[in-house]
Protein backbone atom coordinates (compact mmCIF):
# COMPACT_ATOMS: atom_id res chain seq x y z
CA UNK A 1 0.00 0.00 0.00
CA UNK A 2 1.25 3.68 -0.58
CA UNK A 3 0.63 6.72 0.45
CA UNK A 4 -2.88 7.60 -1.95
CA UNK A 5 -4.07 4.19 -1.01
CA UNK A 6 -3.76 5.31 2.91
CA UNK A 7 -5.84 8.35 2.25
CA UNK A 8 -8.14 6.60 -0.46
CA UNK A 9 -8.97 4.08 2.61
CA UNK A 10 -9.14 7.42 5.07
CA UNK A 11 -11.84 9.04 2.83
CA UNK A 12 -13.52 5.25 2.79
CA UNK A 13 -13.44 5.08 6.32
CA UNK A 14 -15.26 8.39 6.68
CA UNK A 15 -18.09 8.32 4.21
CA UNK A 16 -18.14 4.96 1.82
CA UNK A 17 -20.43 6.63 -0.28
CA UNK A 18 -18.64 9.16 -1.96
CA UNK A 19 -18.64 9.31 -5.40
CA UNK A 20 -15.16 8.04 -7.06
CA UNK A 21 -15.65 11.55 -8.79
CA UNK A 22 -15.66 13.41 -4.94
CA UNK A 23 -12.46 10.84 -4.12
CA UNK A 24 -11.05 12.09 -6.98
CA UNK A 25 -10.84 15.60 -6.38
CA UNK A 26 -10.29 15.39 -2.67
CA UNK A 27 -7.30 12.94 -3.21
CA UNK A 28 -5.99 15.57 -6.49
CA UNK A 29 -5.85 12.68 -8.59
CA UNK A 30 -7.79 11.07 -11.75
CA UNK A 31 -11.00 9.33 -11.40
CA UNK A 32 -9.24 6.27 -13.59
CA UNK A 33 -6.49 6.44 -10.34
CA UNK A 34 -9.44 6.06 -7.90
CA UNK A 35 -10.32 3.60 -9.89
CA UNK A 36 -7.36 1.61 -10.21
CA UNK A 37 -6.44 1.67 -6.89
CA UNK A 38 -10.13 1.04 -5.82
CA UNK A 39 -9.84 -2.19 -8.00
CA UNK A 40 -6.56 -3.32 -6.52
CA UNK A 41 -7.36 -2.69 -2.39
CA UNK A 42 -10.52 -4.89 -3.20
CA UNK A 43 -8.32 -7.38 -5.25
CA UNK A 44 -5.90 -8.17 -2.26
CA UNK A 45 -8.49 -8.00 0.28
CA UNK A 46 -8.00 -4.85 2.22
CA UNK A 47 -11.81 -3.71 0.79
CA UNK A 48 -13.82 -6.14 2.12
CA UNK A 49 -17.13 -4.42 1.17
CA UNK A 50 -18.67 -0.87 1.32
CA UNK A 51 -21.25 -0.18 4.11
CA UNK A 52 -23.68 1.87 6.37
CA UNK A 53 -22.61 3.75 9.36
CA UNK A 54 -25.82 5.01 11.05
CA UNK A 55 -26.84 8.26 12.14
CA UNK A 56 -25.61 9.11 15.74
CA UNK A 57 -29.43 9.76 16.72
CA UNK A 58 -30.49 6.38 15.28
CA UNK A 59 -27.99 5.02 17.70
CA UNK A 60 -29.23 7.06 20.48
CA UNK A 61 -31.93 4.86 19.87
CA UNK A 62 -30.52 1.77 20.40
CA UNK A 63 -29.55 0.21 23.86
CA UNK A 64 -26.29 -1.17 23.19
CA UNK A 65 -23.77 -4.03 25.49
CA UNK A 66 -20.90 -5.72 25.42
CA UNK A 67 -21.52 -8.88 26.86
CA UNK A 68 -18.08 -11.14 27.58
CA UNK A 69 -18.65 -14.59 27.25
CA UNK A 70 -16.54 -17.67 29.07
CA UNK A 71 -16.93 -20.91 26.38
CA UNK A 72 -16.02 -24.38 26.89
CA UNK A 73 -13.02 -24.77 24.39
CA UNK A 74 -13.92 -27.92 22.95
CA UNK A 75 -17.43 -25.94 21.57
CA UNK A 76 -16.20 -22.78 20.78
CA UNK A 77 -16.57 -23.76 17.26
CA UNK A 78 -20.47 -24.57 17.94
CA UNK A 79 -20.69 -21.06 20.28
CA UNK A 80 -19.58 -18.96 17.74
CA UNK A 81 -22.07 -20.06 14.79
CA UNK A 82 -24.97 -20.31 17.21
CA UNK A 83 -23.64 -16.57 18.45
CA UNK A 84 -23.64 -15.27 14.54
CA UNK A 85 -27.56 -16.33 13.85
CA UNK A 86 -28.29 -14.00 16.53
CA UNK A 87 -28.59 -10.32 14.74
CA UNK A 88 -28.32 -8.48 17.42
CA UNK A 89 -25.35 -9.35 17.55
CA UNK A 90 -23.07 -6.76 15.82
CA UNK A 91 -19.61 -7.79 16.47
CA UNK A 92 -17.85 -10.79 18.12
CA UNK A 93 -14.22 -10.83 19.18
CA UNK A 94 -12.16 -13.14 20.82
CA UNK A 95 -9.63 -12.39 23.86
CA UNK A 96 -6.87 -13.69 25.93
CA UNK A 97 -7.75 -13.89 30.02
CA UNK A 98 -10.59 -14.79 32.11
CA UNK A 99 -13.37 -14.41 28.94
CA UNK A 100 -12.76 -15.94 25.71
CA UNK A 101 -15.33 -14.00 23.31
CA UNK A 102 -16.60 -10.27 23.60
CA UNK A 103 -20.36 -9.70 21.69
CA UNK A 104 -21.38 -6.06 21.17
CA UNK A 105 -24.96 -6.93 21.25
CA UNK A 106 -27.80 -4.31 19.82
CA UNK A 107 -31.45 -3.41 20.32
CA UNK A 108 -34.14 -1.06 20.36
CA UNK A 109 -35.45 -2.03 24.24
CA UNK A 110 -33.52 -3.44 27.39
CA UNK A 111 -36.36 -5.96 27.19
CA UNK A 112 -35.11 -7.21 24.07
CA UNK A 113 -31.31 -7.07 25.16
CA UNK A 114 -31.76 -8.83 28.04
CA UNK A 115 -33.78 -11.74 26.05
CA UNK A 116 -31.05 -12.03 23.38
CA UNK A 117 -28.80 -12.17 26.44
CA UNK A 118 -30.52 -14.98 28.07
CA UNK A 119 -30.68 -16.84 24.95
CA UNK A 120 -26.46 -16.31 24.60
CA UNK A 121 -26.75 -17.79 27.88
CA UNK A 122 -28.65 -20.68 26.81
CA UNK A 123 -26.30 -22.08 24.09
CA UNK A 124 -24.66 -25.29 24.72
CA UNK A 125 -20.96 -24.37 25.55
CA UNK A 126 -21.53 -20.93 27.10
CA UNK A 127 -20.50 -21.35 30.61
CA UNK A 128 -21.05 -17.76 31.67
CA UNK A 129 -21.27 -14.13 30.57
CA UNK A 130 -21.08 -10.77 31.88
CA UNK A 131 -22.91 -7.77 30.50
CA UNK A 132 -21.58 -4.22 30.39
CA UNK A 133 -24.40 -1.90 29.07
CA UNK A 134 -23.03 1.06 26.70
CA UNK A 135 -23.69 4.52 28.09
CA UNK A 136 -22.44 6.42 25.38
CA UNK A 137 -20.01 6.36 22.66
CA UNK A 138 -17.00 8.53 22.59
CA UNK A 139 -15.60 8.39 19.18
CA UNK A 140 -15.20 5.54 16.58
CA UNK A 141 -12.80 5.43 14.02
Amino acid sequence: MDELDRQLLDLLTENSRQSVTDLARNLGVTRATVQEHMRRLEKNSVIQAYTVRLHPEHLKRQVSANVLIAVDQKQSVHVVRQLEQLSSVRSLYSLSGEFDLAAIVQEETTEALDRDIDAMALIDGVQRTQTSIILSKKFER
